[in-house]
């Protein structure tokens, strides 16, 4: 699994105040326009890594706490969907904002079949990030929950270095061969759509960054009651990390965990989700050799 935002963040820190203080000794000198513009940039740089650094934890307070600024709505999906530009004073960046929260016995959507016990809610995305890093995985992005002019929302870090969605990637490898490391990214959003019964991944949910990391977001039409896998043909590799931490997921585990985001029988069903994935796989394994199965996510 790739690894990010883990370098040391107070040195990170200290470096981005010590380019501040030049910049200010530039200013009191009376030094060029050119100086004090690099010295702007510089400042910009160090933010930027800055924010790189960031552990899960510290992103979680940053989103929880951080001063709302300007907002703006989001011309994509129907679920109101905003993003918003927040500052600690320390560090600013973006994050979206969902606040949707509806539940309906009959949901019969302009296309495709009529849906049992529907429900569209922000605590999901909350749901995916938690359960994303029970698994290992660390390509759904950090999402809390904060009340935002008074309404409960889910508050999600905004992808950085963004190239193209799903729709896009799609386009582009029409003529391609598509490669090990993105194929195998591809399987495991399968895996991850299935165990959460996920019945909105479009092409628009599905974001790739510049140097070829997936990005899942928008789950709050995710972890239905059925116990059933949706489109198990699909589910044709593992990757090998992720099969061993769903085999110890646990009612326990998830309750603690899931907190307020999920219920008691949103977990059962979620749990006999896995059981069927587990199986399958093992079936795969049997069939095919493991090593025509199972696969480790190779590195950028």
């Amino acid at each position: 699994m790739k690894t990010i935002r883990r370098a040391a963040f107070l040195g990170v820190l200290a470096l981005a105040s010590l380019v501040g203080s030049v910049h200010l000794l530039a200013v009191q000198d009376g030094a060029a326009v050119a100086r004090k513009d690099g010295a702007a940039v510089a400042r910009q740089d160090e933010a930027a890594v800055a924010r790189q650094a960031l552990t899960d934890a510290q992103i979680e307070d940053f989103l929880l706490n951080a001063r709302i600024g300007a907002t703006k709505g989001v011309n994509k999906g129907v679920t109101n969907t905003r993003r918003a530009t927040l500052s600690d004073g320390r560090i600013t960046h973006d994050a979206q904002i969902q606040t949707v929260n509806i539940s309906q016995t009959l949901f019969k959507p302009d296309n495709g079949p009529a849906e049992m016990n529907f429900k569209d809610t922000y605590r999901y995305n909350i749901a995916g990030y938690r359960l994303a890093r029970l698994l290992g995985l660390d390509d759904v992005p950090v999402s809390v929950e904060r009340r935002v002019e008074g309404t409960p929302a889910a508050v999600t870090w905004w992808i950085d270095d963004y190239l193209m969605d799903e729709g896009g990637r799609r386009k582009k490898e029409t003529n391609t061969e598509m490669s090990t490391r993105t194929a195998g990214q591809i399987h495991i959003m399968r895996v991850f759509d299935e165990l959460i019964a996920n019945t909105d991944r479009n092409g628009g949910n599905l974001l790739w960054t510049t140097n070829g990391d997936m990005w899942m977001i928008d789950h709050t039409r995710a972890f239905r009651l059925n116990t059933k896998l949706k489109t198990p043909k699909l589910l044709e590799r593992c990757e090998r990390g992720l099969l061993e931490k769903m085999r110890g997921l646990d009612a326990e585990t998830l309750t603690r965990k899931m907190g307020s985001s999920l219920n008691k029988f949103e977990i059962e069903a979620l749990l006999a989700r896995r059981d069927e994935i587990v199986k399958l796989f093992e079936g795969l394994v049997a069939q095919r050799s493991e090593r025509a199965v199972l696969y480790t996510l190779p590195p950028r």
